[in-house]
């Protein structure tokens, strides 16, 4: 099941995405009752995909991330895969949607692109056990960990170069009983592929990172951790058009901008 969040004339929704592009007509949402963090019932009020805006699924509370989780990518950048996960947070402020104008960060001249697999979080948790954590995982989504390089390289706490304004866009919708083990990351750049990997790559496990993290932190619904990146990071400029595409899921696409 594909679950998005949209706006229409100016309300905002959840809905069951059906169909795709080949379908006549187009996609359409099947407009639920509530939100789906929990039971919920769809309306059969359906319209056009094509008449909505997609927005982030999720507004989460916080946005756990993990560093490192691909050996390949720890490698490239000259970094050693560490023995525990590295988990740092983004904002909610740092949430952005598909389609949505990413603004270059003043403070930064090398932002890196970083296409991950995001957990959706679909009810509170907090010490998960292994065998449990399938029934707290709402679904999955793409997402962008945009990076600031410049400013991770120069200062020990990365705050500032991975939680600006519009450095997570996730999207475009979550998708629910997706197996997360073994999918293809893909990022391009205007087109150009520039990532390519599997989840199977990852050091940790979907499994192991919800884990380890709600060893830590009371997790809520809507909350969104992030799975790490495959090889193939690299600079982003001011006009660029960005996407990250999982498999099972879609594609998430978002253009860079000058900051006003």
């Amino acid at each position: 099941m594909r679950i998005a969040r949209f706006s229409i004339d100016g309300n905002v929704g959840f809905g069951v995405v059906e169909g795709d592009a080949d379908t006549e007509g187009g996609p359409v949402l099947d407009i639920i009752k509530g939100h789906p963090f929990g039971e919920f019932e769809r309306s059969g009020q359906k319209v056009p995909l094509s008449q909505v805006r997609l927005l982030a699924p999720v507004l989460p509370s916080k946005v756990v991330a993990v560093g490192r989780n691909y050996a390949a990518h720890a490698s490239e950048l000259h970094n050693t895969v560490p023995d525990a996960p590295i988990v740092f947070f983004k904002p909610s402020t740092a949430v952005a949607g598909p389609g949505d104008p990413v603004a270059y960060p003043s403070f930064s001249a090398e932002v890196h692109h970083e296409a991950e697999l995001a957990v959706v979080i679909g009810r509170m948790c907090h010490q998960v056990p292994r065998e449990r954590v399938s029934e707290v995982v709402l679904g999955y989504t793409c997402a962008n960990d945009l990076t600031a390089r410049d400013i991770q390289r120069a200062e020990e706490q990365w705050g500032r170069a991975k939680g600006w304004d519009g450095s997570c866009p996730l999207g475009p919708w979550v998708v629910t009983d997706l197996d997360p083990s073994d999918l293809a990351v893909l990022c391009t750049v205007n087109g150009e592929q520039r990532q390519l990997g599997r989840t199977s790559e990852m050091v940790r496990s979907v499994t192991d990172l919800v884990v380890h993290v709600s060893e830590a932190m009371t997790l809520l619904p809507g909350d969104v951790i992030l799975t790490g990146t495959p090889a193939g990071v690299g600079p982003l400029n001011v006009g660029d058009e960005v996407a990250v595409t999982i498999e099972g899921i879609g594609t998430l696409t978002n253009k860079v901008i000058t900051r006003g």
